[in-house]
């Protein structure tokens, strides 16, 4: 059998951007990354920024999220660019990606997040999960009603980032897979 897909969101579970922004926690380490190195930022463009983003990277994660029996997959506005700047720094190889395309930061009547309908698709139907702090009941609701296989919406909390239970929850979840 495959392994799972777990997509990952970078802001929030793996960058605690909402923490408080003058104590960077414990165990994490301080990226500054150039206006110019990536095209959008949760929304604002870079040119409305003056100095390089400021993102917290915990270097323990990258050999937690190696150990889990998943297939790795960027999930985040990052899309190609969290192999240049996040995987070297959480010691994770080249990873694949979703590319967003048009929907990309596009708001959906709906409700759903713009990021719920191309996840379900480039699943597949194949088993996944996803790590994000901006998932609500409406993605679950979708996500059961247009995906064949398993699915865990994990949500992260963006003041505290991935911590030891979240690992624990997404290695539960993929040993349930091999049971059902």
């Amino acid at each position: 059998m495959n392994r799972p897909l777990l997509f990952l969101d970078v802001d929030g579970p793996l960058n605690p951007y909402a923490a408080k922004p003058e104590k960077r926690p414990d165990g994490y380490t301080t990226l500054r990354v150039p206006l110019d190195s990536r095209a959008h930022e949760e929304g604002r463009s870079f040119s409305s920024r003056r100095r390089p983003l400021r993102v917290w990277l915990n270097p323990e994660h990258g050999r937690f999220l190696l150990r889990l029996p998943f297939e790795l997959c960027w999930a985040t506005t990052w899309m190609d660019d969290a192999n240049r700047w996040i995987a070297p720094v959480l010691g994770l190889p080249e990873l694949p990606f979703v590319d967003f395309g048009d929907v990309l930061l596009q708001e959906r009547p709906d409700g759903v997040h713009w990021k719920t309908g191309p996840l379900v698709e480039y699943a597949d139907g194949r088993p996944f999960a996803w790590v994000d702090d901006e998932q609500s009941e409406l993605d679950q609701v979708y996500v059961t009603t247009h995906h064949r296989g398993s699915a865990l919406l994990h949500h992260v909390s963006p003041r505290v980032g991935l911590l030891e239970n979240d690992f624990h929850t997404l290695a539960d979840f993929a040993r349930s897979l091999d049971t059902s």
